[in-house]
């Protein structure tokens, strides 16, 4: 746990990579007491072909790897799940839930892997172990006792395409269509936005497209702490001339310049890569009016063009051939004023015509984003403006163009593709219904959001966790936690010990299972799983490091044993074959979706993955129209509220030493904070406008348009370059500040990036 003497806040000169990323691999791994050999091995096949898949970041595996295909964070998490330390049956009897509860987030999942299974005993407050044979059978009894649409079926995104396949089919053959995701909390904004404008729900961009592009735009990535890895890619393009221009609030070490650790020659010579040639501090929810100032320059310069008889600006042909809305977008756009794309982007009129310039000049560009667009009310608008830009000038559907979301959990895009929706429409249920003889729910099930009303409204009875900490990741955390042991029934399958297991059901229990770097031999035969990138690239993955404990069950082989005791049988579900045998599993799903999976056991370790195809790459538009959509912005903001004295947009983020609700320690390298989470970044003009200080202690306190008061207190104030205006702070501790109400419209993804707060002073730090 962070102790205030060891804290150090200063500002961190170095690049991202280098030598400081040496250091971080290099304390982590003591600190799990891994065994040297053993990590070295399992390092060496991170990302390999033949090795494992990541279980953090979703950035493709290369065909052609690095030596070391891992960043920093990725061996983070290696070492994290390779961890020696243990949580026994003995660990609950040295401690209540009661009393785990005070423990930090980052001490409940160093304790170590979860190795039991473990049943919650109500009168003594502490879970005690149990048999899988009489888990599966009680939980099996109390999902019999509920309502199949009162129970949430919910998935984290490292879940492997196996797993989730075969959760999405039990969830349905018990009747529940309730079936929340990480994609939910991040990037379901980018399923709606690009599904309504090019067809495609997926991004269009391969790999091999960073190496023949001329520009990248950047929005609302933070690549250094998010996905590493694609520094390599980002320093390539950098190296050959490419353009990189980047729109986030704050000054990201990584998107500004990078040492790599794997070229000698940079090491020792101290050598930087500089990664923006651009760098705009966009103002918190102020993309969607960079976005139009942008287009705004292009098609002024268009009018301009055509008016002199020069070439034109805009691409006329692909526009008039392959979309639909152009003459009303061009409308708003012109009739959008300077004066308030400036003051809403915060952004002279002058920076956003110098990205304009390299737009125009540019053949092919890439257009890459994160939850910075899609974590607001309006990130739907801000996806559909973002490919506004790109069907500006034809960038997509050809060599070195096309969008790219970031996806952040290794396989949560996947997931979606084998059937883990709540929407029925996505799913495959015709073909579920005929090739397994029962009849799925056909009407909406909760998301995310939904799902978490559904518990302050008690009409959720129960939860079955695949993996994650659902209830620290979702917004209104305290109001959820309070609620939450009212459910009749939770159920985690999980790795290690965290704060959603200490909020325990009427019944609870905890199922441990295997992490995808262990070896998981079935029936005698070493299996192997499958996850889908970033790219749409599906890869092979196969673990060969010891289990934390023999006894312990894969994810998959966990959800076929539930599936078989919860269920009648039906011969067309043959659970207990598919938990012994993953290529049938992997057979199945391409029963399923044969156009997307053709010789699924055949391709799985194709160097690279396999592409599954996205229709919108080859200028396929499965839009209602035929075409892909232009769309009028509902305005220049993306946040949703106004604002007013004294109110502040707060951006939730993760630090360097953090993976979405994993903490792997308390230093925030390229931040320069080390010993603690709990501060705030906030423009030194702000700082002085509220007559506060540096290291002063403050609260912040939600500012949303309801009655309920929300508050997160011990924030110290940290200076930082960010916009006047915007604050910035750590997730998941700012979790409770985010109202459930407050969330993207359409895709009800939380507004965690705009978060309206005013600040309460405190005491100041000596």
């Amino acid at each position: 746990m962070a102790d205030d003497s060891e804290i150090e806040i200063e500002p961190y000169d170095g690049p991202a990579g280098g030598w400081g990323s040496l250091r971080g691999v290099a304390e982590i791994l003591p600190r799990e007491k891994v065994p040297p050999l053993e990590t070295a091995r399992e390092l060496w096949r991170q990302n390999k072909t033949d090795g494992f898949a990541c279980v953090s970041c979703a950035w493709p595996k290369p065909a052609k790897p690095h030596p070391f295909e891992f960043c920093e964070n990725g061996a983070k998490a290696t070492a994290w799940e390779l961890t020696s330390a243990r949580v026994t049956p003995q660990f609950f009897l040295d401690a209540t839930v009661s009393e785990l509860r005070a423990w930090s987030d980052y001490d409940l999942e160093q304790a170590g892997r979860l190795t039991k299974p473990l049943r919650y005993d109500g009168g003594l407050d502490r879970y005690v172990e149990t048999t899988w044979n009489e888990a599966f059978v009680a939980i099996a009894t109390e999902l019999r006792r509920v309502d199949p649409k009162s129970a949430i079926f919910y998935t984290s995104g490292r879940a492997s395409l196996e797993a989730s396949y075969l959760y999405g089919l039990f969830a349905r053959a018990y009747g529940s269509q309730n079936l929340p995701d990480s994609s939910n909390m991040c990037h379901e904004s980018t399923s709606v936005g690009l599904k309504e404008a090019i067809g495609s729900a997926v991004g269009t961009v391969v790999l091999e497209d960073f190496d023949t592009c001329d520009a990248i735009l950047f929005f609302g990535q933070n690549v250094g702490t998010n996905s590493p890895r694609m520094l390599h890619t980002l320093r390539d393009a950098a190296k050959r001339s490419c353009e990189i221009i980047t729109f986030n609030p704050l000054r990201e070490r990584a998107l500004e310049r990078f040492t790599d650790p794997q070229n000698p020659f940079e090491m020792l010579t101290g050598q930087e890569t500089q990664i923006s040639t651009q760098y705009h501090q966009v103002k918190v929810g102020g993309d969607l009016a960079a976005m139009v100032g942008i287009a705004k320059a292009l098609i002024a310069r268009d009018d301009e063009a055509q008016a002199d008889g020069q070439p034109p600006v805009i691409d006329h042909e692909f526009i008039a051939e392959h979309t639909k809305g152009f003459s009303e977008f061009a409308a708003f756009v012109r009739a959008s004023e300077w004066i308030a794309i400036e003051a809403e982007s915060g952004l002279r009129r002058e920076a956003l015509m110098s990205a304009a310039d390299v737009y125009a000049r540019s053949k092919a560009v890439i257009a890459v984003y994160g939850m910075g667009l899609t974590q607001h009310k309006f990130g739907v608008a801000n996806v559909r403006m973002l490919m506004n830009l790109l069907l500006l000038r034809g960038n997509i559907g050809r060599p070195g163009a096309g969008i790219c979301p970031v996806r952040g959990h290794s396989n949560v895009q996947g997931q979606r593709t084998v059937g883990i929706t709540e929407k029925p429409e996505l799913a495959p249920l015709d073909t579920l219904k005929a090739l397994y003889g029962f009849e799925p729910p056909r009407t909406k099930g909760w998301d995310t959001v939904e799902a978490c009303q559904a518990v302050l409204d008690h009409k959720a009875k129960a939860f079955i966790g695949l993996g994650g900490n659902f209830v620290r990741a979702v917004p209104d955390t305290d109001r959820i936690e309070a609620q939450w042991p009212n459910l009749v029934l939770t159920v985690h399958i999980a790795t290690k010990l965290n704060r959603s297991h200490l909020l325990p059901g009427k019944a609870a229990w905890l199922l441990p299972c295997l992490g995808r770097i262990e070896e998981d031999v079935r029936a005698g035969v070493r299996q192997a799983v499958s996850i889908e990138d970033s790219t749409s690239c599906i890869h092979g993955s196969v673990g060969k490091a010891s289990p934390a404990d023999p006894e312990l069950m894969s994810e998959t082989a966990i959800v076929c044993s539930l599936a078989a005791a919860t269920l009648e049988p039906n011969g067309a579900m043959p659970w207990t074959r598919w938990a012994n045998d993953y290529s049938l599993i992997r057979g199945a799903i391409e029963a399923t979706y044969p156009e997307l999976f053709s010789d699924f056991n055949g391709r799985l370790f194709t160097p690279g993955g396999f592409n599954k195809g996205v229709p919108a790459r080859d200028r396929i538009w499965k839009t209602e129209s035929g075409k892909a959509e232009f769309e009028v912005p509902p305005g220049l903001s993306a946040v949703g509220h106004s604002d007013q004295p004294g109110r502040y947009r707060l951006t939730t983020l993760r630090s360097n030493d953090q993976f979405n609700t994993t903490v792997y320690g308390f230093h925030d390298r390229f931040r320069g904070i080390k010993g603690t989470r709990r501060i705030v970044f906030m423009s030194p003009i702000d700082i002085v406008r509220e007559g506060l200080a540096d290291g002063q202690e403050i609260s912040l306190i939600s500012d949303a348009d309801d009655d309920v008061h929300r508050e997160v207190r011990g924030l110290r104030v940290v200076p930082y370059q960010i916009p006047q205006g915007c604050l910035a702070a750590y997730f998941p501790e700012c979790n409770p500040l985010m109202a459930l109400a407050d969330h993207a419209l359409k895709s009800h993804v939380p507004a965690a990036k705009s978060v309206p707060v005013r600040i309460s002073a405190g005491r100041r730090s000596t």
